[in-house]
């Protein structure tokens, strides 16, 4: 366990919230400058969370504002500090890569706190970072110790091959992989992704997390993934990959997941190419009979975006109504049939929830973009589900502190 923090050095992180409040952005920024002139240290990170959207430094900057303001009462970022790890473990990142983020987070803060960046509050923002960055290594270790251990599992990299390439919609491709060892795999939790280091040629090296949108298997995984219009792993991915080629990969991360022995009625809510981890639950709770039902209500723009559509079909005919599927398609195409193809034109609301799904009695599984998770995590509050039933992910940078 760490050390704990001094009361000094707590009162002093919380006196830095101010400047943190106006300059915290700023910090970060020059901290991943700072950080991503060493080749080695930048490549470990999610460089579409930084150079192609520049999302990253306003969540660590968000993160490191929660730090400050919490540091008295830490179990309140406990899930936080959970999905930093889990993240952080499919990055192989190790704990000689945390004297670079530390360097680089105070050389930052005084670079734009200027002489306000007294040798006090250097000091206590350094045994502050010390003090989370001990606790996510011995998590982190944790969990690589359990992936080395179970059937089937591995730590660092791992070559895979692509046994299939399938297109699910006109910007969806699901690939199959398989050890290119020959070996079994890690049964995944449904709802976890994978980390691929990715060798697009002319680039550096790229990291991509993709859900699995296939059930638990002892020799497989599928990831479907979607296009996006300037993705550089992405369209490489969609374009350039056939079935044979390698990618190397991290074993199954991510603390969003099925419950093991789920005995309340489950809601599968997606949008869009959110809907992959929730397939993979789909698929596990198709293969437990004696569970709850199960609703999967999707979203998409229309039949052209529309993937696994007969996968989630086939799961719910077979389910003997145990499984439903609901279909919204915001903007129905001339040739998309109502009642064959989708259900309801239009956007998923939570007036259709609150009379179509069981409600307070369910659990929730959400995932899709940030904007569908922060209106149906706040309305099904408002419609009587209990928070500890509202489980979602999204795909982007999260609000963390040593973010990748």
């Amino acid at each position: 366990m760490p050390r704990q923090l001094t009361d000094q050095t707590i009162a002093i992180v919380k006196a830095t919230v101010p400047a943190l409040e106006v300059h915290g952005l700023e910090i970060t920024r020059r901290m991943y400058a700072r950080m991503f002139q060493n080749a080695a240290i930048r490549d470990l990170f999610n460089q579409s969370h930084h150079g192609e959207t520049g999302s990253q430094p306003k969540a660590l900057a968000n993160a490191v504002l929660a730090y400050a303001q919490n540091i008295d009462n830490l179990g309140v970022l406990a899930a936080a500090v959970e999905r930093i790890a889990q993240k952080h473990v499919g990055l192989n990142i190790l704990p000689e890569h945390y004297p670079y983020v530390a360097e680089a987070l105070l050389g930052a803060i005084e670079d734009v706190l200027g002489e306000a960046a007294t040798p006090e509050i250097l000091d206590a923002w350094g045994e502050a970072y010390w003090f989370l960055a001990d606790v996510l290594i011995g998590r982190e270790r944790q969990i690589y110790d359990e992936h080395a251990a179970a059937p089937g599992g591995w730590s660092g990299w791992r070559d895979f091959t692509v046994l299939e390439k399938t297109e699910e919609s006109e910007i969806i491709t699901s690939f199959t992989l398989v050890p290119a060892d020959g070996g079994t795999v890690l049964r995944h939790r449904p709802g976890q992704y994978l980390t691929f280091w990715l060798e697009v040629p002319g680039h550096a090296p790229l990291k991509r997390n993709y859900s699995i949108s296939s059930a638990p298997s002892d020799t497989r995984y599928r990831i479907s993934v979607k296009r996006e219009p300037y993705g550089l792993a992405s369209n490489w991915l969609h374009d350039a990959v056939q079935p044979g080629d390698r990618l190397k990969v991290a074993a199954p991360a991510g603390e969003f997941f099925l419950k093991d022995r789920p005995t309340r009625p489950a809601v599968l809510l997606s949008g869009g190419v959110g809907q992959t981890p929730l397939m993979s639950m789909m698929q596990a709770l198709a293969e437990m009979p004696a569970s709850a039902p199960v609703q999967f209500v999707h979203g998409t723009l229309s039949g052209a975006t529309h993937a696994l559509r007969e996968e989630a079909r086939a799961l719910a005919n077979a389910s003997g109504g145990r499984i439903t599927v609901t279909t919204f398609y915001e903007c129905p195409r001339a040739e998309d049939q109502q009642g064959q193809d989708y259900d309801f034109a239009g956007r998923i609301t939570l007036d259709w929830l609150r009379d179509h799904a069981a409600v307070a009695d369910a659990d929730y599984y959400l995932c899709g973009p940030r904007e569908f998770l922060r209106a149906f995590t706040s309305g099904l509050v408002s419609l009587g589900v209990p928070a500890g039933r509202i489980h979602y992910e999204f795909f982007g940078p999260a609000d963390e502190l040593l973010a990748a």
